[in-house]
């Protein structure tokens, strides 16, 4: 089997292989590392109808990367080994539609299903060469600490997170901060996540500064992220379609930076048959206006129930456009470079009229998030997170016979207990785990939205 290289939306940055492209993060161009084809899987569907997510997982990682069989074996074992569910991500019926839990993992969200392997990756990765790296990375929320908690006292990594101050959830924060090991430092900026990702990149397109200080990349800019949440949609489609004797499938994802609707694209063109990818907002629409409108422009951040969609610049919506765009690097780069000077951006309807007939895209408000909420606990006793509420919500108006629906469930409802109980008027949410930081000590440090004081204090603390 020929061995997957990485290329660049932006095209002025030399193929690389996996190994490469994971340690690289964010292209020296500006862009971000795309395979440089899409693997065709669809005569493989039937038998990995049968497989255990774990063997579903080996059977797509290995096309997209250059490690010995065994190791990627041992790799993905190790990366589920302290998953809740034995399952990794089951899917269940509830009401209309079919939830798929994501959030298992060591920190009770779907960041966790990703990123416990790419930590997995990289310490396989630096033990083999030497070397150390100091991960940079933002959240909005769950990435954080997922990432810390997969990094967390590993000797050759340090792990810097900034989050936006006071914008997180207490528990999201908490969760992050409560984390004392002298290799994770958590930085809240005084500003929004749209600052943080600005800061992040910004400081990674400095390529001396990145090298002099190994500087990798553990957001959704990395192309692991999305590879490995790939998976699920093939683990949850066949499981559904089989279950549900049909051919076909849907999925509705709440999504803020794209990462996750993104992967189903690629499940998608890999032949796994979706046949609408419902893609959920809150109040921050952008995408779902672009997806409406064919037009993709900045407005402000507004806070709401589901703060890890809060964002108006999604990362990894370059890597959709180089896609839109006919592959075109060039078209792109044009593109991207009008982008951030004017904040706005458009592309032409395809020949049907669409965007893209792939996609709907809707919006579920904090009183859709908060009925939805109330509705399936009333009627179902299932408890909703925010996020996985404004997904449902926008789910539900998308619905068609023969066609089942699938709910990505992005966080466990216990992460979001103030806004289960804002719904409900019950106190239902909890997580023994999460139940525990209500007294764990806490350490953070607090910077203005300032590139020069986050370089100056990765420079201190390396």
């Amino acid at each position: 089997m020929k061995t997957m290289r990485y290329i660049s939306t932006r095209g002025a940055t030399q193929p690389m292989g996996f190994q490469d492209a994971v340690l690289t993060g964010l292209a020296d161009d500006g862009g971000l590392l795309i395979p440089e084809s899409i693997p065709d899987v669809s005569d493989w569907l039937d038998d990995w109808a049968k497989l255990s997510y774990q063997d579903i997982t080996y059977e797509i990682l290995r096309l997209f990367v250059d490690l010995p069989n065994d190791d990627l074996r041992e790799l993905i074992d190790r990366s589920y080994a302290n998953f809740r569910h034995p399952e990794i991500a089951p899917a269940w019926s509830v009401g209309p539609i079919h939830i798929l839990e994501l959030f298992h993992g060591p920190t009770l969200a779907f960041k966790d299903i990703a990123l416990q392997f790419l930590s997995n990756f990289f310490e396989y990765i630096l033990t083999r060469t030497g070397q150390r790296l100091n991960i940079l990375g933002a959240t909005s929320g769950d990435t954080g600490s997922a990432a810390i908690h997969g990094v967390r006292g590993r000797e050759r990594i340090n792990i810097f997170i900034m989050h936006p101050h006071g914008r997180v959830a207490p528990l999201q924060e908490r969760q992050m901060t409560s984390v004392l090991d002298p290799n994770v430092f958590n930085i809240a900026i005084e500003g929004t996540f749209d600052d943080c990702q600005r800061i992040m990149k910004s400081i990674f397109s400095d390529l001396d500064f990145k090298q002099r200080y190994s500087l990798g990349a553990v957001n959704s800019v990395n192309w692991a992220r999305v590879m490995v949440q790939i998976v699920y949609y093939f683990s949850a489609g066949l499981y559904v379609m089989d279950q549900e004797r049909v051919s076909r499938v849907r999925f509705a994802v709440p999504t803020g930076n794209f990462g996750d609707v993104l992967a189903g694209y690629y499940a998608s063109r890999m032949g796994l048959p979706i046949n609408r990818l419902i893609l959920a907002t809150n109040e921050n629409d952008i995408l779902a206006r672009f997806f409406n409108t064919g037009e993709y422009s900045l407005g402000h951040v507004v806070p709401t129930l589901s703060p890890s969609m809060d964002i108006q610049v999604a990362s990894n919506f370059e890597r959709y456009l180089y896609y839109r765009l006919g592959e075109d690097p060039a078209k792109l780069t044009a593109l991207m470079r009008a982008f951030g000077s004017t904040g706005r951006l458009s592309v032409p309807p395809l020949a049907d009229g669409s965007v893209d007939a792939l996609f709907a895209a809707g919006v579920g408000t904090t009183a859709d998030t908060l009925a939805t909420i109330r509705k399936y606990h009333e009627l179902y006793h299932y408890l909703l997170d925010p996020h996985t509420a404004v997904g449902v919500h926008v789910a539900e108006q998308h619905l068609q016979a023969g066609e089942p629906t699938v709910c990505l469930a992005t966080a466990h409802p216990a992460k979001f207990s103030e806004a289960i109980r804002e719904a409900t008027g019950k106190d239902l949410a909890h997580h023994e785990f999460l139940d525990k930081l209500a007294d764990a000590e806490t350490r953070m440090t607090v910077l203005p939205a300032d590139e020069t004081a986050v370089r100056k204090f990765i420079e201190e603390h390396v």
